[in-house]
Order: C-alpha cells, then sequence, then structure tokens
C-alpha cells in the first residue's frame, strides 16, 4: 500500500513549519552556536587557567587534608562544600563552598582560585540567553520543544524530504540552493536534533513538570515527587564532628568498584543532619552519576538508584550527557559540534528561503545579516574582552552583536557587511590564540590550551577563507 500525505495536511505543516522558524530562527542560531562551544566547555575552562597543575585521581588522604583546611580556616562553616574531583577532561580537584572556590593540588592544599569567566558567559548564553532569574531557561526549553514541532512539521512538509536526501542544487537559485541546503541537513542530523530538542526542553520545564507531578501523583506535594525521583535526604540526628570524607572515598572501592568518584558534596556541613553525599560514574551507563550516600564517619547508607534503579530516574540522569555529547569521548563530542553547527545553518537557510520568498529586500535583509555573522564575530570579541579584563560580563557579547546588527542597516548589502564581519571574525579569533599565548607563554603550548589555541586558529582561517569567498561573490 502507498502512502502519502494529503495536500492539505502537507500544506498546514508548511504553514506552522514556517512561522515556528520565523519566531525562533535567531534564537534557535544563537543557542546552537553556544552549544556547540559548551560542548567543550571542560576544556575551554582549562584553555582560561592552563598553569593549574592537572592529575587523574585525587587520593582519600589528600580529600581529608583540603576538607580539614578548610574547617581549620572556617570551623563555624555551613551550607554544601563540594569537592570536585578529577576527571578525564578536567583533570583538576576544585572545592567550592562559602569559604571559597579554589583548585586543589595533588595533596589536597589549596591552589589558586578558580576563575573561568569566558566559559561561564557562554554556558549562561546557552543555557538561559544571559536572561537572569530562571525566566531564561525556561525560554530556552520552549525553544527546545519548537525545534520538536519544527522537525515534525518539516517532514509533514516535505514528502519527498527523504527520497531527496542527496539532491543539491548549488550555484544556481538561491531559493533552491538555501532550501536543499537546509532540506539535507534536516534530514541527516534529524535524530540528534531530536535528541537535543527533546533534552534541552526538560532542563528548564523540571520544576514545572515536578509540580505536575506532584499535583497528580502525590496529593499536590511537589517536593514528594522530587524526592521520590531524586531521593530524599537520609534522617539523621547526630553529634557534629567532622565529615570523614577520606574513608567514604576509600570505601567506594568496595562498594562500587568498576564506578569512578567524580565529586563529593558535604550536605549541610555542621549541622546534626550532615551526610556526604559522592556522585559516581558508571561506564556501562549513559547516567551523569549514580549518587552514594554516607553519614558523617563514612559509613554507607545507600544509593538513590540512577544506575539500576526504575527506568524512569535512568532516563532523567541520563538526559546531561545525552545533550551535551559527553559519553564516548572525544569522537562523539567532535560529532556533537559537526551536528550543532548544521542545525545552525538550518537555522539560517530556514530564515533565508522565507526572505527570498518575499521577493523584496529591505531593512530585514540587512539586520539578519548583521545578525547572522556578528554572532561569531561577538563570541570572539567576548574571548578576548574575558583574556585582557578577566570578565565574562554579559555586555562583551552583547553589544558587539548590536553593533554588527547596526553595521549590517548602515551598509545596506548584506554580502558586503557579511565580508567584513567575517574579515573581523577572523581577526578576532587570531587575536584571542595570539594574546593567550603572550599571557600564559609555554602553558599555552601544551594539553587542552594548545587544542583549543590550533582550533582558534584552524576557524581563524576558515573565516579568511569565508571572507575571500565573498570579496570574490562582491566582484561578479
Amino acid at each position: 500500500m502507498k502512502f502519502s500525505l494529503s495536500p492539505s495536511l502537507v500544506k498546514s505543516s508548511l504553514a506552522s513549519h514556517s512561522w515556528i522558524g520565523l519566531l525562533v530562527g535567531f534564537l534557535m542560531y544563537l543557542i546552537c552556536v553556544t552549544g556547540s562551544l559548551v560542548v567543550f566547555s571542560n576544556y575551554l575552562k582549562r584553555w582560561e587557567q592552563p598553569a593549574v597543575p592537572e592529575y587523574q585521581t585525587l587520593a582519600p588522604q589528600a580529600a581529608t587534608k583540603a576538607y580539614g583546611e578548610l574547617l581549620a580556616r572556617m570551623p563555624d562553616i555551613s551550607g554544601d562544600i563540594l569537592v570536585m574531583l578529577p576527571r578525564e577532561d578536567q583533570p583538576r580537584g576544585m572545592l567550592v563552598s562559602a569559604g571559597g572556590v579554589y583548585f586543589l593540588n595533588e595533596d589536597g592544599s589549596r591552589a589558586g582560585n578558580i576563575s573561568t569567566p569566558w566559559t561561564n558567559s557562554m554556558v549562561g548564553l546557552h543555557d538561559a540567553l544571559h536572561i537572569p532569574s530562571d525566566w531564561g531557561e525556561i525560554l530556552v526549553s520552549v525553544i527546545g520543544v519548537m525545534l520538536c514541532g519544527l522537525i515534525v512539521s518539516g517532514f509533514l512538509a516535505h514528502p519527498r524530504i527523504f527520497r531527496d536526501a542527496f539532491n543539491f542544487r548549488l550555484g544556481g537559485s538561491r531559493h533552491l540552493e538555501q532550501a536543499d541546503i537546509h532540506n539535507r541537513l534536516s534530514v541527516w542530523g534529524a535524530p540528534f536534533h531530536l535528541v537535543i530538542g527533546l533534552t534541552g526542553a526538560w532542563f528548564g520545564i523540571a520544576m514545572l513538570m515536578y509540580t505536575l507531578f506532584g499535583n497528580v501523583f502525590f496529593d499536590g506535594d511537589r517536593e514528594a515527587a522530587i524526592e521520590s525521583i531524586h531521593g530524599a535526604a537520609p534522617k539523621l540526628e547526630q553529634q557534629v564532628q567532622v565529615a570523614d570524607v577520606g574513608h567514604a572515598l576509600t570505601a567506594m572501592k568496595d562498594i562500587a568498584p568498576d564506578a569512578r568518584p567524580i565529586y563529593m558534596n558535604v550536605e549541610g556541613a555542621n549541622s546534626p543532619q550532615q551526610y556526604i553525599l559522592l556522585g559516581a560514574e558508571h561506564p556501562d551507563s549513559l547516567i551523569y552519576a549514580e549518587q552514594y550516600r554516607f553519614d558523617q564517619q563514612g559509613n554507607f547508607l545507600g544509593k538513590v538508584g540512577y544506575s539500576d534503579g526504575e527506568p524512569g530516574k535512568q532516563v532523567l540522569f541520563s538526559l546531561y550527557r545525552l545533550h551535551f555529547g559527553h559519553f564516548g569521548g572525544l569522537p562523539v563530542m567532535i560529532l556533537y559540534v559537526i551536528f550543532g553547527i548544521a542545525l545552525a545553518v538550518v537555522s539560517v537557510t530556514g530564515i533565508n528561503i522565507w526572505l527570498v520568498k518575499r521577493k523584496k529586500r529591505d531593512f530585514i535583509n540587512n539586520l539578519w545579516a548583521g545578525l547572522v555573522w556578528g554572532t561569531p564575530l561577538a563570541v570572539g570579541i567576548s574571548g578576548l574582552a574575558a583574556l585582557l579584563l578577566h570578565s565574562g560580563a554579559a555586555a562583551y557579547f552583547w553589544l558587539p552583536l548590536i553593533v554588527s546588527a547596526a553595521f549590517g542597516l548602515v551598509l545596506d548589502n548584506e554580502t558586503r557587511s557579511k565580508c567584513w564581519l567575517q574579515r573581523m571574525t577572523a581577526v578576532a579569533l587570531l587575536l584571542m590564540a595570539v594574546v593567550h599565548l603572550v599571557l600564559f607563554r609555554e602553558h599555552g603550548l601544551s594539553g587542552a590550551a594548545l587544542a583549543i589555541n590550533l582550533t582558534l586558529l584552524a576557524f581563524a582561517g576558515l573565516f579568511l577563507w569565508l571572507a575571500l569567498r565573498t570579496a570574490k561573490l562582491l566582484r561578479g
């Protein structure tokens, strides 16, 4: 039996696809560009502070020393005390508490303060578009939902999309060229794009969903809904003593010998209810980490059950790694960047198709060119500002982007503004690598820092090539 879609369904799907795309086109492009960066956030943090000592294991006695030194300086400290343990892509120990945020030497002693303003700014831009409170995360999640809608409506609106999966018509009609790029990348990347949309949608609306679960399944008790998924805190009443983090870390070798501890948190420090929560990666699972709980003496209390509990728990705690490609090592991360850039191109070509269909040219064309090509320039300028001014202020991204948009309007020629912005992006990325090497010298020539600097130079070369190609078009 031949399967076909009714003309009315195709027409309505195409209309909805167009309207959704217009509503979220630029924001989706922005989220995709920054998301491609955030995949390598741990490497970018190492690039920002390349002189920090790196090692693969923080011994139990070193963790005990780090915690003891903090309490010696601040015996009445309260709240949570988090020790981030070294891991493959972030081989550094860190301590985060009300007493400071700093690196740890391999012996547990205090090293320098943590300062990664550019990476934090890019993560904040991707997660919440620099919008404060929870509204930004909710907006980004809504865009994730709309991305899923675009994927479904796109397939319904183009019945021949699979049949034409390798049909490229480049160099002719701009409408056909942009449509083929848009449709081909959409088809090839559809499974990845759907995963990104679904997982991204969850992060910002999780609390809303917990409220819904609480109302439906727990008589309006949202906290009970959260505890059913994340586990309830152990009910402890103890005579307060120094939490034995070293004992807990040592016990993990017997409790879960195949798991790798990646963080340790003393929750409710210096209170009778304090306990030790230890997160550990499981190599045979997609979950971010299983959580093992210990009392203040380091006695094992139990685990939450993300690694072998109900399927729903395992799925929810796998969303982070699925969204950012933090599984399967470097090859998977590179693949995520490729598909992330492809989705950015899909977002841009979708708007380009609409612009061509209008059959007229006005300020929207100029504004769009400035925004699209001003985005990578703004990323580069914000990186330079972070290196030179030690600041990740949102203004260092948004001001260059606004100026780029204004530049497009003033030039009143999309191709010329595109060419100039490509040149300036090449210069900005080149300067990022050069300034980094001047500031950090030999530390910029090894490990993750060298890899990032070489990548910056490669992308500077790419944007220079694009600029030369665009200039050739200008000359006719």
